[in-house]
């Protein structure tokens, strides 16, 4: 299959690896909007990609790829993915969809009409550790009543995040309540979120939150995050605490997740067994979203991430951002 990749950043640049590496993909063609950095990008990942440029429509002419990657800045996504769509090619991309629910829809319209996929790489879900913790709880402790994350980094990007108005939940938090989605296999009703950047912060925009979701299964969803947290961070994956009336799952986004399970109904505290879950090897990261998204091509199968669903992780940011904003609990918007 014949890639056409757009955007020669750092992401862009590690999914030209993926490409490459991938048995069934050859990149076709790379572009991006500034001049001179898809072939400064060939040239650093000693690449032999025939079609360089800047101008998407152009480059589609050219290239005449089975898929476009869309690895540009969230503010472009709308216009990339658009465009590749209604000249009728599937596109896998980025992170979030789009800096509004309104461009989301678009895209998702802009899908339908193609009769074209379009998935969003949510590759968080593609790591064994979360996806063990999701089959721990699922025959360990069954569906969790409260479910909790703490998200603590220090990630000192440089760049547009540094300027985003919410860097933290729009940028970063959607892996995160995309993950809560998969673990849980419920969906977002409500929420009550406040966003705050502390005085050291070196984002101009908010760069930490709090949340609490509702979910449509009953479940409660709490998130804490800080994207200007230097030392004793946790993992990129979160550090996670599911509950039940089973007992409690455990996963600090390293090693291991494990659950405490009751054995009997007699005692102040309940005497419990320790169940570890351990993990199955399985393609990681954007490997594994390429992979999928590949076989949905070859075989026509619905992928995690296809847009109409991913819209609800969307939705979630965007609903935790009007919280904010608004001071008050408010209704996750759905298509």
């Amino acid at each position: 299959m014949r890639a056409l990749l757009v955007g020669a950043g750092g992401m862009g640049q590690a999914w030209a690896r993926n490409l490459s590496a991938h048995p069934e993909v050859e990149i076709a063609g790379w572009l991006d909007v500034r001049p001179g950095a898809a072939d400064d990008a060939v040239k650093k990942l000693q690449l032999d990609v025939p079609v360089l440029g800047t101008d998407l429509v152009k480059g589609m002419d050219q290239a005449k790829p089975d898929f476009v990657v869309d690895v540009t800045s969230p503010d472009a996504h709308r216009d990339v993915v658009v465009t590749a769509l209604s000249h009728g090619f599937p596109v896998i991309g980025e992170k979030p969809m789009a800096t509004s629910l309104g461009e989301a829809r678009e895209m998702i319209a802009a899908s339908e009409k193609a009769e074209k996929l379009y998935m969003v790489s949510q590759s968080r879900r593609y790591d064994s550790g979360i996806a063990a913790y999701r089959k721990l709880i699922h025959d360990q402790i069954g569906a969790p009543g409260i479910l909790n994350v703490d998200f603590y980094i220090g990630a000192h990007f440089g760049g547009f995040r540094d300027e985003m108005d919410s860097p933290l939940v729009l940028d970063m938090a959607i892996h995160t309540f995309d993950q809560a989605r998969f673990l849980s296999e419920s969906d977002p009703v409500s929420v009550y979120a406040e966003e705050f950047n502390p005085s050291w912060s070196w984002y101009r925009g908010d760069a930490c939150a709090t949340a609490l979701f509702q979910m449509s299964d009953g479940l409660k969803f709490c998130y804490r995050g800080s994207w200007c947290a230097d030392g004793l961070m946790t993992s990129w994956e979160g550090d996670w605490r599911a509950v039940s009336g089973e007992g409690t799952a455990l996963w600090p986004g390293r090693g291991e997740p494990f659950a405490e399970i009751v054995k009997n109904s007699d005692g102040f505290h309940r005497e419990v067994n320790r169940v570890e879950q351990a993990r199955e090897d399985l393609a990681s990261g954007i490997s594994g979203s390429l992979q999928e998204f590949v076989n949905a091509l070859n075989t026509g199968t619905t992928p995690q991430g296809e847009c109409h669903d991913n819209f609800k992780s969307l939705a979630m940011v965007f609903g935790a951002i009007e919280s904010s904003r608004q001071g008050r609990r408010i209704q996750i918007e759905t298509l």
